[in-house]
């Protein structure tokens, strides 16, 4: 079974979930490094070249690629915010899981990162306003919601045995 990722930037798909494939015995990818590999450009790159929304339309077509694969996939902030996207991946059979973590947890995480275009244009404000727009969002498109405010072991342990149920 596929199990996605979602959440907002900085609430710990990678970290978590890279410790959460172990537990679970399977693979790991992130949406974003294939995005950057398939399109040999950096995100930034891809953003300022091509615009968000192709990111977003090969974001979407990445996410329906890994759908029937046994692997845990971290996908970008934005992803699983597509209604088609999330519904693919719950008609597959996939689980979605939301990683859900306080804004200012998220925040100290990504503030300053140069590699998030959505980070480097906005304020701080912007930015949690987008946080509260896109969490009902997640809760919407998920399948299961996991809070995820702990370590990255026990988020991770949170995740697994969210999946397994």
């Amino acid at each position: 079974m596929t199990v996605f990722l979602c959440g907002f930037m900085g609430c710990g798909k990678t970290t978590s979930g890279k410790l959460a494939a172990k537990k679970l015995g399977c693979g790991f990818c992130d949406t974003d490094d294939l995005i950057v590999r398939t399109l040999d450009m950096s995100i930034p790159d891809i953003f300022e070249k091509k615009g968000e929304p192709f990111f977003r339309q090969t974001e979407a077509e990445i996410v329906k690629s890994l759908c029937g694969k046994i692997i845990v996939a971290a996908c970008g902030g934005g992803a699983m915010l597509n209604k088609d996207t999330a519904e693919a991946a719950r008609q597959s059979g996939s689980k979605i899981v939301f990683l859900d973590v306080p804004f200012e947890m998220c925040y100290e995480r990504i503030c300053g990162d140069t590699n998030r275009p959505i980070v480097m244009r906005s304020t701080k404000e912007e930015l949690e306003t987008l946080y509260n727009q896109r969490r009902s969002v997640y809760l919407k498109h998920s399948t299961v919601t996991v809070d995820c405010s702990g370590t990255p072991a026990e988020n991770a342990d949170r995740i697994a045995e969210a999946v397994r149920k």
